[in-house]
């Protein structure tokens, strides 16, 4: 299915997980103590529940805006009429835009434990404040800085847990990781419907208490993870020496060494961009988010539209994204079980088009539950092909130096696209049903598929111009500094 075995950076041939370890791979160190499948298990519990925890709650906090909304947070402030709302979502995209490659840098040189931690701690506390602001201005600041310190998350899990597993291993745990997004919004509503009724408590609207206590829940949460949150393989204490040797080795044969103590200076960033294939990749996460983060902001108030009271759309806002985590597991177990990505990309896609294209044509109270089941498929095709894109992508990325900075930059390109879907649906547009958002949003998904195809095209060209570079004789790509160069060395193969 175009997944290239070949070489030292392809996958090892799959062992008998539970015999010994100098029973299933000559050519890695042995494990006397444990076998691969209890040290994958380990790696597992250690590293995937807490960024996942993590990711939920920082995408909880960035989206919480939305129920609040319905809850008359945009009444109180005064912010009904106009964009001032929109401007309000637009505002948490610049920072987090800026601050990408800054942030995974610092990750790098303060270690994941402290860096996340203390990020997620702040945002936390924006997030507090948030629930207390009194007009227009007070929002728009905290928007400001929750996506200033909220800019490490996403592309520093990433980056981080890509450095954990091999690319044949590592879909089912990105998709894992990615659908955090998805309980986030079904999480948001259960929490948002509750909350709402708080209204009144203490003189505050229940709009505020969604915004402090969810805000007091992340600064608490931070706290704990500071000193659960993994590290990188080669210095994670919860290893032994020979479980890290046997990691090292194992990642070092599906990637290349990861050259955990390359240069990171300004020099090194800009000469990862000299790859255009790091352009097509924020290409591809770029059409992805105009309809992922206009499902996510306005999904309640389209919602809302159909009729339903505030509490009821909060709890009408559950199944949707409980849908698009089922389905977004499906995708990456078979994505991983026949090593392929291009597919699994496009399929999901179409999925989520076909809905969009119901929500464009039907429309009507009579019709409201035919509307309402296009919204499973809309959430569960955008928030299926994501993770896919990002994955294989960032797999394909080798070593510390391109994996860092190359995520960073799809994640930070892509959010671009978060300020075009904050103003794709407008409460003007509500009259004609939404169409421009969702005309809007076909429209990406549709470009998000084109730019999938070509670097499919460009990965598939590389491969076989290596093959033919290896078949001619020419030794001289065994002199290749590997750590530096990660996956533009001879002998890597990309994943398609």
């Amino acid at each position: 299915m175009g997944v290239m075995e070949e070489s030292h950076v392809s996958s090892p041939e799959k062992a008998d997980e539970g015999q010994p370890q100098s029973q299933q791979s000559n050519d890695l160190p042995l494990l006397t103590h444990t076998t691969e499948r209890k040290l994958m298990a380990k790696v597992d519990w250690h590293v995937v529940p807490c960024l996942c925890i993590m990711y939920l709650l920082a995408f909880l906090d960035r989206v919480n805006i939305s129920n609040a909304a319905v809850l008359g947070m945009t009444r109180d402030l005064n912010i009904v009429e106009g964009t001032r709302y929109n401007t309000a979502l637009t505002i948490f995209f610049v920072p987090y835009i800026i601050f990408e490659i800054p942030s995974n840098i610092l990750l790098k040189k303060l270690k994941p434990h402290v860096w996340l931690s203390m990020c997620m701690f702040l945002f936390g506390l924006v997030t507090v404040c948030q629930g207390l602001v009194t007009n227009w201005g007070g929002l728009m600041t905290t928007r400001w800085f929750l996506g200033m310190f909220e800019t490490g998350m996403f592309p520093g899990c990433f980056y981080l847990l890509g450095m954990w597993y091999k690319r044949s291993e590592a879909q089912k745990r990105f998709s894992f990781f990615f659908s955090s997004t998805t309980l986030a919004g079904a999480f948001g509503g259960v929490l948002a419907s509750g909350l709402g009724k708080m209204d009144g408590i203490r003189n505050l609207a229940g709009w505020r208490w969604v915004f402090i206590i969810e805000g007091i829940l992340t600064c608490v949460v931070a706290c704990i993870l500071f000193f659960f949150l993994p590290d990188f393989p080669e210095e994670s204490k919860w290893l032994t020496e020979e479980e890290r040797d046997y990691m090292r080795a194992k990642l070092a044969k599906d990637s290349g060494d990861a050259g955990g103590d390359a240069d990171m200076g300004w020099r090194d960033v800009l000469a990862v961009f000299k790859d255009y294939k790091i352009f097509l990749g924020g290409l591809m996460y770029f059409g992805q988010i105009v309809p992922a983060y206009g499902y996510a902001y306005f999904a309640p108030t389209i919602i809302q539209s159909y009729g339903y009271g505030q509490i009821q759309t909060q709890l009408y806002s559950i199944p949707p994204w409980a849908s698009a985590f089922a389905f977004s597991m499906c995708i990456a177990f078979l994505s991983d079980r026949f090593r392929h990505r291009l597919a699994f990309t496009i399929i999901p896609m179409m999925v989520s088009m076909a809905g969009l294209g119901i929500l464009l044509n039907v429309h009507g109270q009579e019709n409201r539950n035919v509307q309402y089941g296009a919204l499973f498929l809309v959430t569960a095709g955008c928030y299926s092909a994501m993770p896919v894109v990002v994955c294989w992508y960032a797999m394909n990325l080798g070593g510390h130096r391109r994996r860092s900075i190359g995520t960073a930059w799809q994640v930070g390109f892509g959010n671009i696209g978060g300020i075009i879907a904050t103003y794709s649906f407008l409460e003007k547009d509500r009259a004609a049903y939404y169409k421009p958002g969702f005309s809007i949003c076909v429209s990406f998904l549709a470009f998000s598929c084109t730019c999938c195809i070509a670097y499919f095209l460009a990965v598939w060209h590389q491969n076989k111009q290596r093959e033919r570079v290896m078949a001619s004789g020419d030794p001289s790509y065994l002199d290749e500094n590997e750590e530096l160069l990660g996956d533009m060395a001879t002998k890597f193969r990309y994943h398609y």
